[in-house]
């Protein structure tokens, strides 16, 4: 019995490591962001909802393609290949960040110290949200509206 319980809490450590593994592949640097946009914008993105970084040098962007189609695409940074795509039509037109606004949140982002980051995401007031990690792998959040800093959220 005592063995079970053993080999059950280290069975559970396992998981909880291969977790925390999985989740630290799941950033990207943030100098990659160029390369993200490109891809996204050739593939006829015009408005992002979300970015966020997967594994394996993969993402994801959550957006408009028009002002009736939204949709969400997972892509390689390595081939530059789309892997995955769904689509919907929806009614209401496109909301989101421009290029323009993804990369100055992004700017934002990196003058208070990110260098690696998850995920990128805007509500429809415009607020963006951006979630990655220092140099030091300390993770945080930066939110900004309109090129303007509002808060920076240090996780300690």
């Amino acid at each position: 019995m005592k063995r079970k319980m053993i080999l059950a809490g280290s069975l559970a450590a396992l998981m909880s490591v291969a977790t925390l593994a999985q989740a630290e592949d799941s950033r990207l640097a943030a100098e990659r962001l160029d390369d993200i946009l490109a891809q996204a914008s050739a593939f006829g993105f015009t408005h992002f909802g979300e970015i966020e970084a997967k594994r394996d040098d993969r993402f994801a962007v959550e957006g408009w393609l028009d002002d009736e189609w939204r949709a969400e695409v997972r892509f390689s940074l390595e081939s530059g290949e789309s892997l995955k795509e769904e689509r919907q039509r929806r009614e209401g037109g496109a909301w989101g960040m421009s290029e323009a606004e993804v990369r100055e949140a992004m700017a934002l982002a990196v003058a208070e110290g990110l260098a690696e980051f998850e995920e990128i995401q805007v509500d429809r007031d415009g607020r963006i949200e951006i979630e990655g990690r220092d140099a030091d792998g300390r993770a945080f959040e930066v939110k900004s509206r309109g090129g303007e800093l509002l808060e920076v959220e240090h996780d300690d």
